[in-house]
């Protein structure tokens, strides 16, 4: 009984301390409770003002794609296919032959063309030859009526002397008739022969309507010919051109395969209006690719449209209605690439992500309306 009532109380200040340091901890818990809600808030408050200052200068994109300058290669003229120079996805110099046309039918229309273009220079030669005779003409029947005219007149003066008969008399004057119509004649078609060289009896071969005539026929032979052979517009990569197989009839205009540019690449995004506000050509960008992770091109904001993509929709929406609801429109946005050698191949339809720098800041007097 003794060892008992020793030990209780010497376990007794042990739990009494015990009490204390958690009566004290509590009670240090509740002092700083308050400190802890007012830095919450203020740790709050600071990473939204830092937020909101740094977020109006960058607008990042996401519904962004590679573009690139595409061409459905085709020829004006209408033809076999004699030759296909190029091969599925094969890259082309600009000027390098991609197919030929049969060029025998075109060789032997522009062969017809020249012959009757010198056909046309010898007929307009011969038609100043000609206008030179029936001038020749023209005054050799002038000539005729000068004399058959004093025959008359002679005759006229002895007609009443009896010195010659009435019917002499009568054929100087129908001789007369004859020679004047026939001087007419001539001279209205020495007048047809020189309208028909343009006024001009000297004129220059060259330079007459019919002669350009049959040269601008020579040369459109000469060009359908010249486009039997198709050429790279620019530097790219041929597709699709399984499509074209010798011995095959292309009509004009007809697409024969595909060619998309490697030198003409662009990124076209279509940001919201509303984060166009600061947003001008110009403007830095930086692009991340989705087929290229952690890697990036340095690019710049080349052109804004004028108008959003539902302009130019076949049916524009239209806000005729009473129950019209707001949306918030698309604007397209070109944006130039700066792209070095060594860089990885844009193609045109990958995914882009763009975040442009305006160069905005935000101030907290913004705040202040």
């Amino acid at each position: 009984m003794s060892q008992s009532a020793t030990t209780v109380p010497a376990a007794a200040p042990r739990v009494l301390a015990e009490q204390g340091s958690r009566v004290t901890r509590r009670a240090r818990r509740r002092a700083f409770r308050p400190f802890l809600m007012v830095g919450g808030i203020v740790a709050v408050i600071v990473a939204s003002a830092g937020y909101w200052l740094h977020s109006g200068r960058i607008v990042s994109i996401d519904d962004a794609y590679v573009r690139a300058a595409k061409l459905a290669v085709s020829t004006d003229v209408s033809g076999i296919v004699a030759v296909v120079a190029v091969k599925e996805g094969e890259r082309v110099k600009q000027g390098e032959v991609l197919f030929r046309l049969d060029p025998q039918p075109f060789q032997i229309a522009l062969a017809g063309a020249r012959a009757n273009l010198a056909q046309v220079a010898l007929s307009m030669d011969a038609m100043k030859r000609d206008y030179q005779r029936m001038l020749r003409d023209v005054d050799a029947r002038q000539a005729q009526l000068e004399s058959d005219q004093a025959s008359l007149a002679r005759f006229a003066s002895l007609v009443h002397n009896g010195g010659v008969t009435r019917a002499d008399y009568d054929d100087a004057r129908f001789r007369v008739a004859v020679d004047r119509a026939a001087d007419e004649s001539l001279q209205t078609q020495a007048q047809v022969q020189l309208a028909r060289l343009g006024g001009n009896a000297d004129v220059d071969v060259t330079t007459t309507p019919l002669y350009q005539q049959a040269k601008a026929q020579v040369d459109e032979d000469q060009r359908q010919l010249d486009h039997t052979v198709v050429l790279a517009p620019f530097d790219g990569i041929a597709t699709q051109v399984d499509s074209l197989q010798p011995g095959m009839y292309l009509a004009a205009s007809t697409a024969a395969f595909g060619l998309v540019s490697t030198e003409h690449v662009w990124v076209e995004a279509s940001p919201k209006e509303t984060d166009l506000t600061f947003v001008k050509p110009g403007d830095h960008v930086d692009l991340s690719v989705d087929t290229y992770p952690g890697r990036s091109w340095n690019a710049v904001v080349e052109s804004i449209a004028p108008a959003s993509g539902a302009e130019f929709s076949v049916l524009p929406p239209q806000n005729a209605s009473g129950n019209w609801v707001k949306v918030v429109q698309r604007i397209p946005l070109r944006v130039r690439v700066d792209r070095k050698p060594g860089d990885p191949e844009l193609r045109a339809g990958m995914s882009v992500i763009v975040d442009i720098d305006t160069g905005h800041v935000r101030h907290f007097a913004d705040l202040i309306p």
